[in-house]
């Protein structure tokens, strides 16, 4: 786990100031999450909740969340330390160039670089109204554990709310890869990250003790000028993992050339090539 976490920080910290430029699916993410926790924030009447942000990334929903709750205490963490510096730089710069003061807000919010696996089994009981988190839970490596230590951080009634990518996610690629290894005659192997469906994180959440449950699901299709451009994007927001391995007799160049060859056959659309993106957005209650 230990050298999975140091693989998931070194590629943050390089892709730190090249994500945003890349990041135009997150950014949606972002924009439908913050609809529904203002929505839930109309319904509460909160003023000034402890709020948790967990992968905050360059701080675009932080940003949202520090405009939307004046009075509220935030709490920002992300895995990556370059990560953790734009995001300060971006709240508060931006915060100081609107109104011309900070309105205090670097007393009201903490950026925390961390990972939230590790520094959840210490946290405060009962220290949070919400929980949210944009683009990040995908990178958990025991979600079980961790949705143990949300729901123990939050206060009755409190809300974890997130998004992540759900398994139709870069369909394409994954057919273009299959079709790749079996030209070669070689059993294929998954590139990129595992994505669980909405009934797998509910069935998660239930175990670790939330309730009142609700899941959307919707496809965004990108375009791309080419299925190496495609690729390039996402090596560019640090999601390139994969532990797939060259098998013998199959050189690396020769199975990405393949690759690119069919997914360019097959998923071509004008001015270049398509990707689906299938985007969850997940919300449940801690019980009162």
């Amino acid at each position: 786990m230990i050298s999975r976490i140091n693989d998931i920080r070194r590629q943050f910290n390089r892709s730190a100031n090249s994500y945003d430029a890349h990041a135009h699916v997150q950014r949606r993410m972002s924009d439908h999450l913050a609809k529904a926790f203002i929505g839930w924030k109309n319904k509460r009447n909160m003023a000034e909740p402890k709020i948790l942000e967990i992968g905050c990334g360059t701080g675009t929903l932080t940003e949202i969340l520090v405009h939307e709750w004046p009075s509220a205490s935030i709490t920002a963490l992300d895995i990556a330390p370059a990560m953790i510096k734009l995001a300060e730089q971006r709240v508060l710069s931006n915060e100081a160039n609107r109104d011309g003061i900070l309105k205090n807000t670097s007393e009201r919010i903490s950026f925390i670089q961390a990972d939230v696996e590790v520094w959840g089994e210490d946290a405060q009981e009962s220290s949070y109204d919400l929980i949210v988190s944009n683009a990040c839970f995908q990178w958990l490596s025991n979600s079980r554990q961790t949705f143990g230590h949300l729901r123990r951080m939050l206060r009755p009634g409190g809300l974890l709310i997130f998004t992540t990518f759900g398994p139709a996610t870069f369909c394409e690629m994954h057919y273009a890869f299959n079709e790749a290894y079996r030209a070669s005659v070689v059993e294929p192997q998954r590139h990129g990250l595992w994505f669980l469906s909405t009934n797998e994180w509910s069935s998660l959440l239930i175990q670790s003790g939330f309730s009142s449950i609700q899941s959307e699901s919707f496809i965004q299709t990108e375009k791309y000028a080419s299925a190496r451009d495609f690729l390039h994007s996402v090596k560019a927001m640090g999601a390139s993992t994969s532990e797939a391995n060259t098998k013998r007799g199959l050189s690396s160049r020769r199975l990405f050339a393949n690759m690119y060859k069919e997914y360019e056959e097959k998923f071509s659309m004008q001015g270049g090539v398509a990707a689906s993106y299938e985007l969850l957005l997940i919300q449940a209650l801690a019980n009162e």
